[in-house]
């Protein structure tokens, strides 16, 4: 029992007609109880955008990593909530604040060492941390983070960023990166989360008031109930991903990450 998860990604038509690599990116790490989940997408027009959709899930999950030992009462951070307590959305800003300026730490070192701009690394960034007791997101761009509690209702976590213009969003490279960020701190348990760069939105959200399709994640929440080792077993996810239904809705990458809690005794 407990945590399940899987994250995949496939280069979408457009890039696999233009031989490009595909610029998204996702990644889980489990902690016991804990869950830490981050996609990215890099942007169509950065050169190297595909490095920095991964260096930027790399940093964010290593920094998060530590939130293991900052969930423990200590000296060095007495004010920081247990993983029965929820924290405030003080304390998510600042620990997504801090996640963001490593980021963008490390992408500006990776642009300097290899003669990158540091706008040649864009991307979006969206992560979450998830426990038993309550479910904490960040959102730097477009995409979406969906949980549920398994009552058959899903929730989106925050509107994706759309700018003002077609096809605009915001980067984590952006300078008003920080004062784009959305952060959100929700108590009770996920049982289910699916996190989606931008491809999925318009199967998955019904854009004109940004409300969920259940029978987009409904399946997706099966798949994961049935499937004891996601995985290993990833033959319907990757079939889903490059199914002709799906292409034929977005010619872009898609990058799908879903996360599944059973507790123990169920």
């Amino acid at each position: 029992m407990g945590w399940r998860s899987l994250s995949r990604s496939v280069v979408g038509t457009r890039h696999q007609h233009r031989q490009l690599p595909c610029q998204d990116t996702g990644g889980t790490r489990i902690l016991g109880d804990i869950m830490l989940g981050a996609i990215a997408d890099g942007a169509g027009s950065a050169s190297q955008s595909e490095i920095g959709a991964k260096l930027a899930i790399k940093i964010a999950l290593d920094y998060l990593e530590n939130l293991e030992q900052w969930l423990q009462p200590n000296d060095e951070h007495p004010g920081w909530p247990t993983v029965e307590r929820s924290p405030t959305e003080a304390q998510i800003k600042r620990l997504f604040e801090r996640t963001t300026h490593k980021v963008r730490a490390a992408l500006k070192q990776q642009a300097e060492e290899n003669g990158y701009g540091f706008e040649d690394l864009a991307s979006t960034v969206l992560a979450f941390v998830a426990t038993p007791h309550w479910f904490a997101a960040m959102q730097i761009g477009d995409g979406f983070i969906v949980g549920s509690s398994g009552d058959g209702t899903y929730q989106l976590m925050f509107q994706p960023d759309k700018g003002e213009f077609v096809n605009q969003t915001t980067f984590v490279t952006a300078s008003t990166a920080l004062e784009d960020l959305q952060v959100r701190v929700i108590p009770g348990s996920p049982r289910f989360i699916c996190a989606a760069t931008d491809a999925f939105e318009r199967l998955a959200l019904k854009t004109q008031d940004w409300s969920t399709h259940p029978p987009f994640f409904k399946p997706l929440e099966e798949y994961l109930l049935e499937t004891p080792s996601p995985e290993e077993d990833d033959t319907y996810i990757m079939g889903f991903l490059d199914s002709e239904y799906l292409n034929s809705h977005t010619d872009d990458d898609k990058t799908l990450l879903l996360c599944l809690y059973e507790p123990s005794g169920l």
